[in-house]
Order: C-alpha cells, then structure tokens, then sequence
C-alpha cells in the first residue's frame, strides 16, 4: 500500500486515483434552493480540482429529505433532479482527479429546531452536559424505518453516478446513524440490529450491498469508519478492525478512518483521549496497529498539514492521505507540495476550554474559508472563531425558515 504522494493507487473498481492525495469531506453546509448544489459549491470544488488534489470527496448529502445534518444541506434522493449534481461532478473532475459523493443520514445527530425526524438504533439523546437541549430526542426506529433507509443510501449512490460522480463513500463516523448502531453505547437493541458487533454492525453491511448492487462495478465504493469513539465502552479500533473484515468480502474500494462525535469530538482534535493530542495526524497510531491487518486500502484523516507528515502516514502503510481543514485554507496545498513548498498561513487555534463550543467554532471557521473560496476570495484563516460562529448561527436561522418552508412542499419524482 505505501508509495510516493504521487503516485497513483489502483483501487478494486478498477479506477485509478491519480495521486494519493485526497480532500475528506468537509460539511459545507451550503445548499441554494430546493437543497441543491448551486455555483458556491461549483467555484469551492472547480478550486480544489486545479489544486492538484487527486480525490475530491463532497461534503455529506442526505439520502432522506427529512432528516439533515444542517439547514443548509444537500439533499439527494429520488426526488431531486440531476442536473445540478451534474454540473457539481463535472466541477470536481475538471482538474483530472475523481470525484466521490459522501452519503448520510444523522440519525440522533439533529438540531432541536429542525423539523422532520430525529432517529437512532434506541432512544437515547446525544449527551452533552448543558448543550444537550441543542438536539432532538431520538426514537428507535422500526424494521420497517431501517429497511426503508437501507433503500435511500442505494437511491441516491444510484442517482450519483447517473450524475457522473465517479463513487460513494458511505459515513459510518463521527456519531452519524451508522456509527450509532455501531456503538453499544447508543445501540441498546436486543433484536437482530443490537448485541454483538455482527449485528450493530448488520445495518452498515446491508446499505453497502445494496449500493454495490445499485451501481456498476466500475464505480468505487467507500466507508468512512471510526477507528474508535473515544468514550469509555464505545466503539473500538477492536471493533474496527473486525468491521473492516466484514467489509472486505462486499467490494469496498477504500476505508476512510477518522474518529470521534459530537460527544468527544476527536475529529476537530478535542477529544480528552492522548491519543489525539498531536497536532498533525490526529489517529495515526490507531491507523499503525489496523493497517497491519486491513485487507482493504486505508485512508487517513485528520489534522494533516505538511509533506513531511503525509509522507510518515503514507510510509505507515496507509494508502490515502485525507485532508480537510489544510485544504480549507490552502486549496492548491498538493502542487504547492509538488513543487516543495508548504502552505504559509495555518487555521487560527480554538482554545477554548468548553470542547463543545470549541468543535461548533471550529466548523464554523472551516465554513468561513470554504464560502471564501466559493466566492472566489482568498481565506483568511486568522478570522476570530467567534466572529466565525456568530456569523454561521445567522446564516443557520435564515436556512432553517427556507428548509422549513421547502420541506413543507409537495415534490414529485424528478
């Protein structure tokens, strides 16, 4: 699996990655109307693809209308008509690279004031102190609710590629309906979704073989899994390592780790667990000891933002370096790379004590920088992350009463 930055990786598909270089999601966060892809997002990618980067990986889409990550999130199901998804996919691939999808549902993971649904494996709250108000009660959902989202995650891998995306990569991280069922601290269940890792692990097998079998194989499929919750009891890299097992038999191209959730948020390096605390390479030592054992290709995300740090990943045996936030700031990093260079400006630091508040400013700094690019501004990565947060919960207000409004409408099929 180890090789040059630049060198190309042959995946299971059949498609070549041009480099080993990839941009992980980031949630833009940034839909226009009818929860599409407009311009902004079309400028933000057309920006990364003439970066040199040689994976794009789209922010998450929601494959169910009524449950989002964000007011302002993409929604792709069988409602929705392609032609923006088109021309979002011909922006990622105008720089030579591949471009991939991230599809999701939050599950749990819903604000308290957006409408629509809010469900989980059981019925228990994301927990976090006195932030917890900011999110819906869960439910449990029904055999019926699990196989119906099932059939949402292979509708919109589907539409997808008729769009000419050229993969998935189904979120099986950070807290997100399928890290849920993944967890046996969230997932409670004693039926056949709940128990033994075979069985909260059930519900993520079952949407990659309906997505394998929705597209051709020529279209690459990913997952994007934790290499551990970072909470006493929750999911492990023991857990991990035994998933990417169960995955390797389905077709998955490519595994994605990274870590965390709203609770121990180690994807924005907040996490309390040492193992987090570098500052670059967040969850390279987990990455170490699963590489070993992976019969799938890893990618590595997290807090990546020199050569020389994606070189030492890239020796480790993984296969795919990601990066979000180095990207953010510096979107044409992999030439600058190319041509010995690193970036000159860095995010400023969220050091505040409130881990909660700390993530939310953190996003909402990354979010300042991409609507920049998107733009067609320079980032400033020195913007005060306060400032960046109030701005993004103005913005959240005025896309919840169009989301609120939208989804109030009737829509037929596209």
């Amino acid at each position: 699996m180890t090789g040059e930055l630049f060198s190309p990786l042959y995946l299971r598909s059949g498609q070549v990655l041009k480099n080993r270089i990839a941009k992980a999601a980031m949630e833009e966060n940034m839909a226009g109307d009818g929860q599409l892809p407009d311009e902004q997002l079309f400028t933000l990618y057309r920006q990364w693809a003439a970066g040199d980067t040689g994976l794009l990986i789209t922010g998450n889409v929601m494959v169910h209308a009524e449950a989002l990550t964000g007011p302002a999130g993409v929604v792709l199901d069988e409602h929705a008509p392609l032609e923006p998804f088109t021309e979002w996919a011909e922006a990622g691939k105008s720089g030579g690279g591949a471009i991939w999808m991230q599809i999701n549902h939050p599950g749990r993971q819903v604000a308290s004031d957006m409408p629509g649904v809010v469900w989980g494996p059981s019925d228990i709250g994301v927990s976090l102190g006195k932030h917890s108000s900011r999110f819906g009660r869960p439910t449990a959902m029904t055999a019926q609710q699990i196989d119906d989202t099932v059939t949402r995650y292979a509708v919109t891998a589907h539409r997808a590629e008729k769009a000419g995306f050229d993969g998935v990569e189904i979120h099986a991280a950070h807290g997100y309906l399928l890290s849920q069922f993944l967890s046996p601290l969230v997932n409670t269940r004693s039926d056949r979704w709940g128990g033994s890792l075979e069985n909260r692990a059930r519900m993520l097998l079952d949407i990659v073989r309906a997505v394998r079998a929705a597209v051709p194989p020529s279209f690459a499929v990913a997952v994007k899994l934790n290499s551990a919750d970072f909470q006493r009891g929750g999911f492990d890299a023991e857990d991990a390592r035994q998933v990417i097992e169960m995955l390797e038999p389905l077709g998955v191209d490519l595994v994605e780790l990274s870590g965390g959730s709203y609770e121990s948020p180690a994807m924005t390096g907040r996490s309390a667990d040492t193992r987090t605390q570098a500052r670059e390479a967040y969850f390279l030592d987990l990455a170490e000891d699963l590489v070993t054992t992976s019969p799938i290709p890893l990618m590595l995300t997290g807090g990546i933002t020199r050569r020389g740090t994606a070189q030492k990943v890239l020796d480790s045996g993984v296969a795919v370096i990601g990066m979000g936030t180095a990207l953010a700031v510096t979107p044409d990093l992999p030439d600058r790379w190319r041509g010995g260079r690193e970036a000159d400006r860095r995010m400023r630091p969220v050091k505040w004590s409130d881990k909660a508040l700390a993530s939310a400013a953190s996003m909402a700094q990354v979010r300042h920088q991409m609507r920049r690019l998107a733009r067609g501004s320079r980032p400033r990565p020195g913007t005060h992350p306060a400032i960046a947060l109030v701005a993004e919960q103005r913005r959240q207000r005025t896309a919840l009463r169009r989301y609120r409004a939208w989804l109030a409408e009737p829509r037929g099929a596209a």
